[in-house]
C-alpha cells in the first residue's frame, strides 16, 4: 500500500513538472470564441481569466480564425479583468514577456485603456499580484509590446487590464515568453551572421557583420520604442538613451529578424 502511494506521488509529481512551461507562444487561434459573458469556455488551453461574470469586465476569446485576447468592460468602468497564462517554470530573470495590444474602435467615445503586467501565484486569486513593469497607456492601434521578467517565486504571468469608462473593449493577441536574450537560432537564422556590443563610452552599439541590417529598433524595457535607424559605419548611435535594459529587433539585409537585448550603464 505505502509502494502505490509513493508511485502515485511520484506520477503527480511527474505531472505537475511536465505541466509548468518553459517558454510560452500563444496567438489564441485555437480557442473557443465567444460568447463575452460567464458561459464563454474557459479555461483553455490552461490559460484563465478572473472577471466579474455579471456586469463586466469580461475577458473572452474573439474573432473566427485570426483570434483575439478580449476585454470588454461592459458597465464596470475603471475595473479590472485579468488573463492569466498557464503555469511556468520558476522565473529566473533570463525571459521576456512580448505581446501585442490596443484599444479597440468598438470602445465608447473618450475610453482609454491600460494593461499592466505581472506575476500571480494563483489563477483565481489576485491579491499576489507583484508588477514587473509600470502601467502601459495603450493606443488605438496594435503594439507589440516587451517587457523583462524578474526572477520570482510566482508562476503565472498576469495582464491587469482596464477600460476608463463603460464599454470600453481592448484587445490582445501573440502573447510569448522566451529568452530575454535571443541569439541567432534555426527559425530566425540569417546568412548574414550579426553581432554587437556597447562600445566603452556607452554611447554606441558596434556591430560586426557581413552585411549592415536593414533597420535596427530599440525598445525600452517598458516595450516602448525608444530608437529606430540605419547603422553609420557599422555603428548605431544611443549617447541619448537613458541607462537601463533595452530590447532590440534587427531585420537582417535578407528580411530575417532578429532579437536581442543590452544594458547601457
Amino acid at each position: 500500500m505505502k509502494l502505490q502511494l509513493l508511485l502515485g506521488t511520484l506520477v503527480l509529481t511527474a505531472a505537475t513538472a511536465k505541466a509548468q512551461l518553459a517558454t510560452i507562444n500563444e496567438n489564441f487561434d485555437t480557442f473557443v470564441a465567444g460568447p463575452a459573458g460567464p458561459a464563454a469556455a474557459w479555461p483553455q488551453k490552461n490559460w484563465n481569466r478572473v472577471q466579474n461574470a455579471t456586469d463586466g469586465p469580461w475577458v473572452y476569446a474573439a474573432g473566427t480564425t485570426n483570434k483575439t485576447v478580449q476585454y470588454y468592460s461592459f458597465s464596470s468602468a475603471n475595473t479590472a479583468g485579468y488573463l492569466i497564462s498557464p503555469q511556468i517554470v520558476a522565473p529566473d530573470g533570463t525571459k521576456t514577456v512580448t505581446f501585442i495590444a490596443a484599444l479597440t474602435s468598438g470602445s465608447a467615445s473618450g475610453a482609454t485603456g491600460t494593461i499592466e503586467v505581472g506575476l500571480v501565484n494563483s489563477t483565481s486569486d489576485m491579491s499576489s499580484f507583484t508588477p514587473i513593469a509600470p502601467v502601459i497607456s495603450l493606443n488605438p492601434t496594435n503594439t507589440q509590446y516587451s517587457l523583462p521578467v524578474p526572477a520570482s517565486s510566482n508562476q503565472y504571468i498576469a495582464f491587469k487590464i482596464i477600460g476608463s469608462a463603460m464599454h470600453t473593449a481592448i484587445q490582445m493577441d501573440d502573447v510569448i515568453y522566451n529568452n530575454a536574450t535571443l541569439a541567432v537560432t534555426e527559425n530566425t537564422k540569417s546568412n548574414d551572421e550579426i553581432r554587437f556590443a556597447v562600445n566603452t563610452n556607452n554611447t554606441a552599439l558596434e556591430f560586426v557583420a557581413k552585411k549592415d541590417p536593414k533597420n535596427i529598433q530599440i525598445y525600452s524595457a517598458s516595450g516602448q520604442k525608444a530608437a529606430e535607424g540605419k547603422l553609420d559605419r557599422q555603428s548605431f548611435d544611443i549617447s541619448t538613451l537613458h541607462t537601463g535594459v533595452y530590447y532590440t529587433i534587427i531585420e537582417t539585409a535578407d528580411g530575417k529578424t532578429i532579437k536581442s537585448k543590452f544594458i547601457k550603464k
